[in-house]
């Protein structure tokens, strides 16, 4: 359950575990909203289609808000007999031994793990069992939603900093566009030649603020992995940043099987700040992306430009860091390793592996 990080991920480990772990024939767990039904409700046992047939989330109402107002267990031999208990919708199948679980943290109830119809029906060993699984769960969970605050604010910092990067670099030069076209104007009737060098200005001005306005484009792209998964979605942006940047960009991948939705998401990101770095600060004239296959069925990244490098020791020390701590970051958060290598006139190497499912 810890090696996962998104919180949908992590309740449908808790939910296949816990049915795995007792032998139940059914499992399901229930994250409540705040308006008397559920965030997040996750099935084990239950078919797509029977899911489907079942009709909309539940409500918290019957047993289900019973377990969620209570800090103990809830053990039936027949749930149908409970006082509290309303019913089934029609396409849902039919239960009788249930086993409810809160899974707390400091006392706050942050869902239920329920489990339904085992041979024998549920022991006290059971949900001794169930207790201690909650426990785990509640730190998993715990942990996934700190996961997915902290990809929040990485991404309102990514959009802060493309604005950043926008004023800086195109509005300077849109100003610089102005000022220069304004000179042009003023020097047409008295010095010709002088006005075709202006404007010859204006074009290159104009020129570099079109390529600034592409790969802020491309940055604000939204990456496409659920669709395409993370070979292609690489690969196009890739071959925007080659179309919009004057170095040569070049991506080439070696075997690569899907991962799991978080690591696909840290790789793109990181290959996104490293080509940032090469194209923006480094003056690269050639980029090559690689993106392998590894023998634990991880892959491994890697960004490697001409540019004109750096000594990373002493970025570190001016407080500078060129996106290298939130690269080092996202590696550590997805259980991956992030290495860098530069030298100024060496250019950079950038290399991030994951370990797979």
């Amino acid at each position: 359950m810890s090696r996962h990080l998104e919180v949908r991920e992590v309740l449908r480990r808790i939910t296949a575990s816990a049915r795995q772990l007792l032998g139940a024939e059914y499992a399901a767990l229930g994250v409540p909203d705040d308006h008397g039904g559920f965030a997040q409700f996750v099935v084990d046992g239950v078919s797509d289609e029977q899911w489907k047939a079942i009709g909309p989330l539940p409500r918290q109402h019957g047993v289900l808000a019973s377990m969620l107002h209570r800090l103990d267990p809830t053990r039936l031999v027949d749930v149908r007999l409970a006082p509290d208990f309303e019913g089934w919708p029609d396409a849902h199948p039919d239960m009788k031994d249930f086993l409810g679980m809160p899974i707390i943290d400091d006392e706050e109830v942050l869902g239920a793990v329920f489990l339904a119809d085992k041979e024998g029906g549920f022991t006290e060993r059971d949900e001794e069992l169930l207790r201690i699984l909650a426990a785990h769960a509640a730190i998993a969970l715990g942990n996934a939603r700190l996961y997915e605050r902290s990809r929040e604010l990485t991404l309102a910092g990514e959009r802060a900093r493309i604005a950043h990067d926008l004023h800086d670099a195109v509005s300077q030069k849109l100003f610089s566009l102005r000022l220069t076209a304004k000179a042009a104007a003023t020097l047409v009737d008295r010095d010709p030649a002088r006005a075709r060098a202006e404007l010859a200005e204006v074009a290159r001005l104009a020129a570099e603020a079109a390529d600034e306005l592409r790969t802020v484009v491309v940055e604000l792209r939204p990456a496409a992995l659920d669709e395409d998964g993370l070979v292609a979605t690489l690969a196009s942006q890739v071959q925007l940043l080659d179309r919009a940047h004057a170095a040569e960009v070049r991506f080439r991948s070696q075997g690569v099987r899907a991962l799991p939705s978080g690591q696909e998401a840290a790789v793109l990101r990181v290959a996104q700040e490293a080509l940032h770095n090469a194209l923006r600060h480094a003056d690269a004239r050639h980029v090559d992306v690689t993106l392998a296959a590894t023998a634990g069925r991880g892959a491994l990244l890697r960004v490697a430009d001409d540019g004109h490098g750096f000594d990373p020791e002493s970025v570190r020390r001016a407080g500078r860091h060129l996106g290298l701590v939130s690269m080092r970051d996202r590696a550590a958060a997805v259980g991956g390793t992030l290495v860098l290598e530069s030298a100024p006139g060496k250019g950079t190497v950038v290399e991030m592996e994951v370990p797979g499912a």
